[in-house]
């Protein structure tokens, strides 16, 4: 570490490239934070899908529309490759919707894939 005291006429030799070797030394724990720091926003983007279709599928259910368009409807909104299960208790739809995140795609395949998933319930209208 360089002191704070004023320079002197001869200079200060020994500090040259320190802010150098301090960068190299902080850049890789920098790039791993903005890593992480993606792909959390990649988990919350693809729960709030999840939630979105489910509800937009609940809503479908709830109207009373057959169980292909319940579905159809929460994998249009969903996340590529999510599933989606519907189920009826008398006057109660539930829906799930559920998915695979990797938020680096292919590139970092070793990295186990995050799961997500989003619930909804609807009361059915009456005909």
């Amino acid at each position: 570490m360089c002191a704070t005291t004023p320079l002197k006429t001869t200079g200060r030799r020994g500090c040259r490239g320190s802010v150098t070797a301090e960068t190299a030394v902080l850049l890789p724990v920098l790039l791993v934070v903005l890593a992480a720091a993606i792909g959390v926003l990649a988990c919350v983007a693809a729960q709030l899908q999840c939630v979105d279709a489910a509800r937009a599928a609940a809503r479908v259910a709830a109207r009373g529309d057959d169980a292909s368009m319940v579905r159809s409807t929460g994998e249009r909104l969903a996340p590529p490759g999510a599933r989606v299960e519907v189920r009826s208790d008398g006057g109660i739809v539930e829906v799930v919707v559920r998915a695979q995140v990797r938020p680096f795609g292919e590139a970092l395949r070793l990295l186990p894939a995050i799961d997500v998933a989003g619930r909804a319930v609807a009361a059915t209208e009456a005909p």
